[in-house]
């Protein structure tokens, strides 16, 4: 298949009609716009129907509807747009419906800046809205794997029953890079018999809800959703480890940070430096597995991010004490650059004093 350049935020519209999505409700927000713009010319093309919301608010509340009645469905916003969604999505969480949401991030807090940022690892991974629940986080490093990721996000969702959310920084949905539309892999995926479609006089009615007023019914009802989790932390936790065997000091960076750090990484073996990198796939699940190559040679462990510190933690509970783990990171919008992380480096083995 032919490649096609594209701008990030256009490419994710067009993986997700790719994908079979049908309904995308939104409302604009920079860095992202140009996904809903793309959405609402090239929507009704494929028979699918695009519709600016009110509000955040009102947008996730109509992909729960949709989802509801067994649509493929997808919105997007960034950063305090989709802080203002996590309500719904606490909702469709509880009430096990599928659906894609897409997160450009722009720095924070508060209505911030446009520039790019890391700073809704937090709200991605800990659950923004309220409850015990959990969604699967995709951060894509390039714009061809945030078209992969993309595609395969609606069958993931469809899977488990469950909102996935796709991160990524401004930059992703900004910059233009040469993709092509492959197949997802395929699973299987049920029959949506849950769905509130119309009885057609055949069944009884579905019903969608997310309130359980009897309190054991209502744990049981949560213990039911971690077993799925647990699942999904079993199947679906990605990861990519490079140079990490015979490293002195590993890197981990997610999203376009670590591409960043690669190029670091190259000054780094120039001047006879021995880094590898950590790149989270999914941020949530976090994979903890990958700290488990990192062996006796490595004498610490250095965390870069787009943000004062999130992902850190993470780190340090994968790391469980047996590396010392260090931070650095540029916020507001600001990009660290390959030379500023080398420095870091140096700091670390004693290079630079």
């Amino acid at each position: 298949m032919a490649k096609v350049l594209m701008k990030g935020n256009e490419a994710i519209g067009a993986a997700a009609i790719k994908a079979g999505c049908n309904y995308f409700f939104g409302y604009p927000i920079t860095p992202q716009n140009e996904l809903p713009e793309y959405m609402s010319r090239e929507l009704p093309g494929v028979g699918g129907v695009y519709l600016q919301a009110e509000s955040e608010v009102a947008a996730i509340n109509m992909v729960y509807g949709a989802a509801g009645a067994g649509a493929r469905v997808m919105t997007s916003s960034s950063s305090p747009g989709i802080a203002l969604k996590q309500e719904g999505i606490s909702y469709i969480a509880g009430a096990e419906l599928p659906c894609v949401i897409v997160n450009i991030v722009r720095g924070g807090p508060g209505l911030g800046g446009i520039q790019p940022a890391q700073s809704d690892y937090f709200q991605a991974t800990r659950g923004g809205g309220n409850g015990d629940y959990r969604h699967l986080v995709y951060a894509p490093a390039t714009i061809q794997e945030t078209v992969d990721l993309v595609m395969e996000s609606f069958d993931v969702a469809e899977q488990y029953r469950n909102p996935v959310m796709v991160i990524g920084d401004g930059m992703i949905g900004q910059m233009m890079e040469p993709v092509e539309f492959n197949e997802p892999k395929k699973r299987t995926i049920a029959p949506k018999t849950w769905a509130t479609d119309g009885t057609k006089g055949k069944r009884k009615p579905n019903i969608i809800n997310s309130l359980y007023i009897d309190p054991q019914v209502l744990e049981n009802h949560v213990l039911k959703l971690e077993k799925k989790y647990d699942e999904i932390r079993k199947n679906e936790t990605r990861y990519e480890n490079y140079n990490v065997d015979d490293a002195d000091v590993v890197v981990v960076a997610y999203g376009t940070t670590s591409r960043i750090v690669k190029n670091a990484i190259v000054k780094c073996e120039e001047e006879g430096m021995k880094v590898g990198l950590i790149r989270p796939i999914t941020l949530w699940p976090f994979p903890d597995k990958a700290f488990e190559e990192i062996t006796d040679k490595t004498k610490a462990v250095l965390t870069v991010e787009m943000s004062t510190g999130q992902m850190i933690d993470d780190v340090k509970i994968a790391v469980n004490g047996k590396k010392p783990v260090y931070f650095y990171g540029r916020t507001g919008g600001m990009v660290p650059t390959p030379d500023a992380i080398v420095s870091e480096i140096k700091k670390i083995t004693g290079g630079e004093k």
